[in-house]
């Protein structure tokens, strides 16, 4: 019995390009490669985009591509023959972030190099690209320190909006520009959106109450990095 499970671990192939154990090694490696992987994904996420089938589509992707470069090895009737096969399939999904596109090259990356045999290369390069992921979302690298804000506020239809904020606006911003004016509740009052940038070490609460006093305790509202937010 022992010597029969020896020689199916060393003969039984598919099609005879690989062994067993070969398919095995590439198959396990590469999805707890891949978890790794993943994992970082999920705890430097930010933002609302997360998705639960995006991180088993990464694992997934990575199994997938490393048993496919097992199979093809160095044939190349495989890999023409993978290339037809591909070309018949449409992914009409589209990515949200762009960080997601370097994840799933990541993982692919590590399902080549499992599926070629090059484990130690898988190995280094996941411990890599994990710490680097880690490095970049803990110093938040690349982020740039901003104070705009977007500012909403109502006020009476008789109100000077050109000059009445003007005192307040010297005090406590730096800079700010008008974006929009329209009439609300029934043309009884003004709407006016402003972007503007706080002075360092502004009080946002003494802003609001400041300009709450000039439209008449009316709506005042202070929305952080407007860049993102829909006017």
């Amino acid at each position: 019995m022992d010597e029969l499970i020896r020689e199916m671990m060393q003969n039984t192939s598919a099609g005879g390009g690989f062994q067993l154990w070969e398919a095995m090694l590439a198959l396990g490696l590469s999805f707890f490669l891949c978890l790794i992987i993943a994992y970082f994904y999920r705890v430097t996420h930010e933002g609302l985009s997360y998705s639960v089938a995006f991180v088993h589509t990464m694992v997934i992707m990575g199994v997938t591509v490393g048993i496919i470069m097992l199979i093809i090895g160095s044939n190349i009737a495989r890999a023409f023959a993978l290339v037809g096969a591909l070309s018949i399939i449409r992914f009409r999904n589209a990515v949200k972030d762009s960080r997601d596109v370097a994840f799933i090259f990541v993982t692919m990356a590590i399902g080549m190099a499992c599926g070629t045999g090059f484990y130690l290369a898988a190995v280094v390069f996941t411990v890599f690209m994990a710490a680097m992921v880690y490095f970049l979302h803990r110093f938040n690298v690349g982020a740039i320190v901003t104070r705009e804000v977007l500012l909403r506020l109502q006020a009476p239809t008789d109100l000077d909006y050109g000059s009445a904020f003007d005192s307040v606006f010297v005090e406590y911003l730096h800079d700010h520009a008008l974006l929009s004016v329209e009439t609300v509740r029934d043309g009884s009052a003004l709407e006016l959106v402003y972007s503007a940038e706080m002075k360092r070490g502004a009080d946002e609460r003494g802003l609001l109450e400041a300009l709450r006093g000039i439209t008449g305790g009316r709506r005042v509202s202070l929305l952080p990095g407007h860049a993102n937010v829909t006017v």
